[in-house]
């Protein structure tokens, strides 16, 4: 029986592989079964790690603070890299709404804390901890006790506030959810795209009667106008003309096809003089190819390194081909096949143009499918490197005692968002497919569950069976539940917020990602996801400069 201690009991590599493997498994068995009509998901793996810590089960420390870091850094960096090429775009359109929100639950959350701390007498030492672990923010513990230790005081106290709230903390959002779910105002609120903010291409016919526009080259037109619009096909008299390129000449009653974005329709208009709405271009259902009898549309992937961050307009398509690249598909985003968009590995393009014209694009672009499936490592551990160390680089506040620091799960998130969307600029191959992606969040939430189950499990009834122990954890349920609620039910019944947004911006904002998880599984579309991205930096940089302040100011 020697091998069973050594494979299960006794500490090692072996045996914490093994401890872990079976505690995800279960936990993912688990999170599969519905009650009441509601799954948790991953949430059972966080469970089960409870309760093999509080039955004795443990790992080498150092293996567990280990696969807890690793995992939490993996999860929340491929978050950052799929929102990536979409985020500066979300930021600069909603971007500052989110973000104030998000402040706006930080704030509240921490005034209710202070105001439970005065009306019920509990030292602000105590309540430190409490309010981390409610808002499952450990880089504010640990500023918490760093600041506790200099001013003199037992910081004690607030780890064991922290040990005892976090596990409620990680399930309290995750019960607002269900409940919010279960409202009448959050089943018919409006639903925005998961890409909202982006330039999301859109068809239109127009027939030409203004006459400034009668025998002008398309290069000369495109300066009448700030508007950004490709002009993807000519009909002249009925019959299709060439493939437009700048040198293209229109003529008054030309009809053309233009792909812009919706928002820029009216200004369109104005310029060519009459929109033709007999069509529809925006069905999924067209057929492209056959428009007309000489061009055709095709599908392509970018898949030869050398077209990694070029701009679009340097390839020189229109004058070597005669093509037109009408629409680009990123990683599920639609963009605008604008001069200056910079084309990154694994991007979809649409080209339209003639069969021999199309085959020789098609040879430059690579086009071969299968060159995706092949894993980019590399690039992955370059951004998670640079995202420790973004981390761990300390920002000095004014009147705050310590430098603060984004953490690793703040560094590694904005590292991800910076290598999705600029990593191309440095030729560097940052595309992944979505399951692959998806592997690796699930891979990483998992391992992050499954430590923090075994850590929180193995004092968990210890420190509950303490005097204030009950007291503490249902102080730290309202401080995760109330604030929570109460930002949702503002955001989607005053602001008209969509949901998956609210939800995303309220799991950044409470540094949850196991929350996150079960609200992506609720809402079709990334917007939890892009939402989250956008908040979480702030949120964990201000709740480790807020907790600072609240002991230098109260004690």
């Amino acid at each position: 029986m020697d091998w069973i201690n050594d494979t299960l009991i006794n500490h090692s590599a072996i045996q914490a592989t093994i401890i872990l493997a079976i505690i995800i498994t279960c936990g993912t068995a688990l999170g599969k079964v519905k009650m009441f009509g509601v799954s948790l998901g991953a949430t059972f793996v966080f469970f089960v790690g409870i309760l093999a810590g509080h039955l004795g089960v443990n790992i080498e420390p150092q293996m567990l603070s280990f696969a807890q870091s690793f995992g939490l850094v993996l999860f929340v960096y491929e978050i950052g890299l799929e929102v990536g090429p979409g985020f500066v775009r979300s930021f600069l359109g909603s971007g500052i709404k989110l973000n104030a929100v998000g402040m706006a639950n930080v704030m509240l959350g921490t005034l209710l804390a202070v105001g439970l701390a005065y009306a019920l007498n509990i030292p602000m030492s105590d309540m430190a901890g409490i309010l981390s672990g409610a808002v499952t923010n450990t880089p504010s513990l640990a500023a918490a006790q760093q600041t506790l230790a200099q001013l003199g005081v037992d910081a004690s106290s607030a780890a064991l506030g922290c040990a005892v709230t976090y596990p409620l903390g990680v399930v309290g959002v995750i019960l607002a959810i269900v409940i919010l779910n279960k409202l009448a105002f959050v089943k018919t609120a409006p639903k925005h795209p998961a890409n909202e903010g982006a330039k999301q291409p859109y068809a239109a016919t127009f027939l030409v009667k203004n006459p400034a526009c009668d025998g002008m080259m398309l290069r000369d037109i495109t300066k009448l106008t700030d508007t950004k619009f490709v002009i993807s096909r000519i009909w002249r008299d009925d019959v299709p003309a060439d493939t437009p390129t700048g040198d293209s000449t229109l003529k008054l009653n030309d009809h053309i096809l233009v792909i812009t974005e919706e928002k820029y329709i009216p200004q369109l208009t104005m310029l060519f003089g009459l929109r033709d709405e007999s069509e529809n271009w925006n069905r999924e259902d067209i057929n492209w190819d056959k428009l007309d009898g000489k061009l055709m549309s095709r599908n392509m992937v970018i898949t030869r390194s050398e077209i990694n961050g070029r701009k679009l307009g340097s390839l020189r398509l229109h004058n070597r081909y005669r093509v037109n690249v009408s629409r680009i598909n990123r990683m599920g985003l639609k963009l605008l096949a604008t001069p200056d968009l910079r084309l990154q590995y694994g991007d979809r393009i649409t080209v339209v143009g003639t069969a021999e014209a199309l085959d020789k694009v098609e040879i430059e672009m690579g086009s071969k499918v299968e060159a995706l499936k092949e894993p980019n490592l590399a690039s992955v551990f370059v951004g998670i490197t640079l995202g420790l160390m973004l981390g761990y680089f300390p920002i000095i506040i004014p009147g705050v005692s310590l430098p603060v620091r984004l953490g690793l799960a703040g560094g590694s998130i904005i590292a991800g968002i910076l290598m999705g969307a600029y990593g191309a600029r440095l030729r560097l191959r940052t595309y992944t497919t979505r399951s692959a992606n998806l592997m690796l969040r699930g891979i990483g939430l998992s391992l992050y569950l499954a430590c923090l189950g075994l850590l929180s499990g193995e004092h968990f009834i210890e420190t509950v069976m303490r005097p204030e122990g009950l007291l503490w954890i249902g102080l730290g349920f309202v401080i995760t539940f109330v604030p929570v609620v109460v930002v949702a039910t503002w955001c989607i019944k005053m602001m008209k917020m969509d949901v998956g947004s609210t939800y995303g911006l309220l799991c950044g904002s409470m540094a949850n990602p196991m929350a996150l998880s079960y609200a992506s599984e609720c809402i079709e579309g990334d917007s939890p996801s892009v939402s989250y991205a956008t908040v979480y930096p702030l949120s964990m940089f201000m709740r480790v400069v807020l907790i600072q302040l609240l002991l230098l100011l109260l004690i």
